[in-house]
């Protein structure tokens, strides 16, 4: 198994919205229109920004208030990280757009 993938895959380590542009009102936008975050994992050597295939049914907006910039959005989705499939889970503050979040290792079929 990939070191960085069980790293990340213990814990809650402390994550920030990614990506070029992290907001608020990006982060809306890119889970309702387009389906796919970033999510970075900031306490690996250098950052690991993650682009994440948001779940629309396991993401949970009703928590947060994104016209006042308030509240914690969890968002679950999947990627593949060092060939390895994982699902990734975490809670972001819209406030601080940081929080806390960790990858579930993904059974994948013995062929």
């Amino acid at each position: 198994m990939n070191a960085l993938v069980e790293r990340l895959a213990h814990g809650d380590p402390p994550v920030a919205l990614g990506g070029p542009a992290p907001a608020a009102e990006e982060l809306k936008k890119r889970i309702d229109d387009i389906g796919y975050v970033f999510i970075k994992f900031i306490d690996t050597q250098g950052g690991t920004d993650l682009g994440v295939r948001v779940d629309g049914t396991a993401t949970v907006l009703r928590n947060a208030d994104f016209d006042q910039v308030i509240g914690v959005v969890h968002i679950e989705g999947t990627l593949t990280l060092n060939y390895v499939p994982v699902r990734c889970v975490a809670d972001i503050d819209l406030a601080t757009l940081q929080g806390t979040g960790h990858l579930v290792i993904l059974q994948t079929s013995q062929t």
